[in-house]
């Protein structure tokens, strides 16, 4: 039975940060003596772009000088933070459901619901094995473990691959304040490529949570796509659905003012569904879209998180929701996180389902190009739910 409960990146110049006596804990990052305080008196000895993008040495790096208060570049202005404290954030959260009946009317009900109501639901008893979610997020923790240089050559300027990019922030070209998290992100185009071109470090266990999720992932859509009266995913709606897919190992280290940033500012994926693994710390809130409050998503052990994205909004006109969602930092301790993006292909035309449209309801969205799509999402700073507009009929 079931249970519940209530790609682009641009360059961009940083303003420069001044920072006073800090003391130096990491050797490594500096290559100075450990506990020696040094005082950076000008502007231009740490500048934030050739440290934390140019240098390789991400917001990881930064949080390892041992700063004290939050560099401005990163200073949300008000309306974009958010007091994780307030009891609406912790009194209902998105529902939890038991997949291990999955063929129980009643769990493909609740399912659908979700996806209608939340955009958002947690799936325990999936499938995919606890050990293979345990050994990405090791692996995501060594992969930002390694040096700087080591980290560095996956950047933009030189990875061997588009398909492969190590990051920060979102898009800083267009971002009045940056958000506080890195990120591997890697495209899935084939097993060779991802042998040959995905960090060792953790290519096996990405691979192995990649795979380990396409049994559940089939299930759902299955699911989803009868409750549209789409009776067979045939071959040009299984591209449509998840013909290409990308995952992310996103890094947030320890932030001195949490409260003044954002780990993900507001937004809705452009995926078809996204699939997340997250650890025991928790951050992830989502927008309750009756009340308009948030709402945190709580850690649950061995779940996955499920996310309506805008591809699937759009071709179920809307009875599917993409919701807004985002991420807190944290004062007190380090945080990972790995969701899989299933997609359509980029050169895939998306719009609303002939099949939901087949008794006279009026298309919502017009049918758009899904690399158009997904370009202006990255042209643009996280802003909610307006990327959606684009595809508005």
């Amino acid at each position: 039975m079931y249970k519940t409960t209530p790609i682009p990146f641009f360059k961009h110049e940083y303003r420069s940060l001044t920072v006073l006596h800090y003391q130096v804990t990491r050797p490594t990052i500096l290559t100075m003596a450990p506990s020696i305080s040094i005082s950076i008196i000008n502007s231009n000895s740490l500048n934030i772009r050739d440290f934390v993008v140019n240098k390789g040495h991400g917001v990881k790096g930064l949080a390892e000088l041992g700063l004290k208060t939050l560099p401005c570049q990163y200073i949300q202005p008000p309306q974009e933070r958010f007091d994780t404290g307030t009891p609406e954030a912790h009194h209902n959260s998105i529902p939890l459901i038991d997949m291990s009946t999955c063929n129980d009317p009643e769990v493909a009900e609740a399912i659908c619901k979700a996806a209608q109501k939340w955009g958002f639901f947690q799936i325990v008893n999936h499938g995919v094995p606890m050990h293979v979610l345990e050994d990405v997020k090791d692996a995501t923790h060594k992969f930002f473990g390694l040096p700087a240089e080591e980290k560095k050559k996956y950047s933009k300027e030189q990875s061997v691959t588009n398909n492969v990019r190590y990051g920060t922030s979102f898009t800083p070209a267009c971002e009045k304040a940056l958000e506080w998290k890195d990120y591997l992100s890697l495209f899935f185009v084939s097993d060779d490529e991802a042998a040959s071109e995905w960090p060792p470090v953790c290519r096996n266990q990405v691979m192995e949570y990649m795979k380990g999720s396409e049994i559940v992932v089939k299930k759902l859509l299955e699911i989803l796509m009868n409750g549209l009266n789409v009776k067979e995913i045939d071959e040009t709606k299984g591209s449509n659905l998840m013909g290409s897919k990308r995952i992310n190992l996103n890094y947030y280290p320890i932030c001195p003012n949490p409260e003044l940033t954002v780990g993900v500012g507001r937004h809705s994926d452009v995926s078809t569904l996204t699939i997340l693994l997250q650890d025991d710390i928790g951050g992830l809130y989502v927008r309750n879209t009756e009340t308009m409050k948030w709402i945190h998503v709580p850690p649950v052990s061995g779940s996955l998180v499920i996310n309506v994205g805008d591809a699937l909004q759009i071709m179920s006109n809307g009875k599917y929701k993409s919701v807004e969602h985002r991420v807190s930092a944290n004062g007190s301790r380090n945080r990972i996180s790995a969701p899989i993006f299933v997609n359509p292909k980029a050169s895939d035309i998306i719009g609303p389902l002939p099949e939901v449209l087949q008794n006279g309801e009026k298309p919502l969205y017009k049918h758009v190009l899904y690399s158009d799509y997904v370009k202006h999402f990255f042209r643009k700073a996280h802003d909610g739910k307006a990327t959606i507009e684009f595809a508005r009929a």
